[in-house]
């Protein structure tokens, strides 16, 4: 059941990501058009401290309308450790800069459009280093409780796919 990507031709391009129309063969030999969107790698990170609080940025997203809680994320520049720039995004973001990071999961929010992958990093320590640069990027940043992250998520608090499965690994790592 594989299907085979045979030509791309791009539609549009910028810097964040392109949008291709793929010719791909299906299994059984007919051809379908299909777009697909190109983006560079998205980097996240967060901290626990010592009392299993996570870091947390409280922000709106205006496509869908909507606030929710998120880890500090970016997309990964060229040529850049996918490490340091999660690190270089929590720093920005939140006025923390992370002591060494751990991976935590690599997902691919939406396979059947994009090929986007996130890449969630954690740490065990922190340095506060003043205000964030990118203060503009939230509304707060604030020390949640971990042990409240899965009712979090289920009462749709933290909607994005990516963070969510991040939290609940995280969870499960730091609290069983």
């Amino acid at each position: 059941m594989q299907w085979a990507n045979v030509n791309e031709q791009a539609v549009y391009a910028n810097p964040w990501f392109r949008v291709n129309l793929a010719d791909v063969v299906l299994p059984d030999g007919r051809h379908l058009d299909h777009f697909v969107i190109r983006l560079r790698p998205v980097a996240a990170a967060t901290v626990v401290n010592e009392a299993n609080e996570v870091l947390l940025l409280w922000r709106h997203r205006f496509i869908t309308d909507s606030w929710g809680w998120e880890l500090a994320a970016g997309v990964v520049e060229d040529g850049e450790d996918v490490a340091a720039a999660a690190a270089r995004e929590m720093e920005e973001e939140t006025g923390w800069r992370p002591g060494e990071l751990s991976p935590l999961i690599t997902a691919e929010p939406a396979g059947g459009l994009t090929d986007s992958r996130h890449h969630l990093f954690w740490a065990r320590e922190a340095t506060y280093t003043g205000r964030p640069v990118d203060d503009f990027e939230s509304s707060r940043r604030e020390w949640v409780p971990l042990e409240l992250v899965p009712d979090m998520i289920a009462r749709g608090q933290i909607p994005a796919a990516a963070m969510a499965a991040g939290l609940l690994m995280l969870h499960h790592l730091r609290l069983g």
